[in-house]
């Protein structure tokens, strides 16, 4: 029988991907050992996170600034736009290293069940950017799940207006099924590099 307060951790951690009742429980356990070395710094960067942290209104990412660090890199290939579900993915890509572009973070994917029409997907910028004219290509990075494919196809016959525009995704080195921010670093850099036009 804990109190109010340490079951209100446990249920809040609980609501994490990745976590139940079992895990969350251990978690909130082992900060709550010793608050000043665990819970606190935790608190600390929570409340640093949540004010400083927003959303890129260029590609969708997470950042401190606005625009973020990736799309204001000079270094990056700015023509070369991968297009992904989720910060999650982006991430994925970023920690393989297989990446010299820049990122669309849709936020979701293609889903009538879940009532996710086009309108709920972060293509307005995508869309912006393909129109200044200096866009050559645009990488589907999507999961190979019946929502990543009904996406990519929405993507494929909307961009399929702008002449110049080479449409790509990656090769179907990923499992059926899969999420990109699942696969090893060695499954990413093979589909990105065998990726082809659609």
């Amino acid at each position: 029988m804990n109190s109010q307060e340490i079951e209100c951790l446990v249920r809040l951690f609980s609501r994490l991907p990745g976590f139940g009742p079992r895990s969350a429980r251990r978690v909130v356990l082992y900060l709550l050992r010793d608050p000043q070395a665990r819970l606190f710094p935790l608190l600390q960067a929570l409340e640093q996170a949540g004010s400083s942290v927003s959303i890129c209104s260029v590609c969708g990412t997470l950042d401190t600034v606005d625009p973020c660090h990736i799309c204001t890199d000079r270094e990056r290939d700015q023509g070369l736009i991968c297009v992904v579900e989720t910060v999650g993915d982006l991430w994925a890509l970023e920690r393989a290293g297989v990446h010299r572009g820049v990122y669309q973070v849709l936020g979701g994917t293609l889903s009538p069940l879940a009532g996710r029409g086009p309108e709920d997907l972060n293509v307005t910028s995508l869309l912006h950017r393909v129109e200044t004219g200096n866009v050559r290509e645009i990488i589907l990075a999507l999961g190979t799940t019946v929502e990543g494919t009904a996406t990519m196809h929405w993507l494929t016959e909307t961009l399929a207006c702008y002449t110049g525009v080479i449409v790509s995704r990656v090769a179907r080195g990923m499992p059926i099924g899969g999420a990109l921010d699942m696969l090893d670093d060695g499954t990413l850099a093979a589909a990105l590099s065998a990726r082809h036009p659609i």
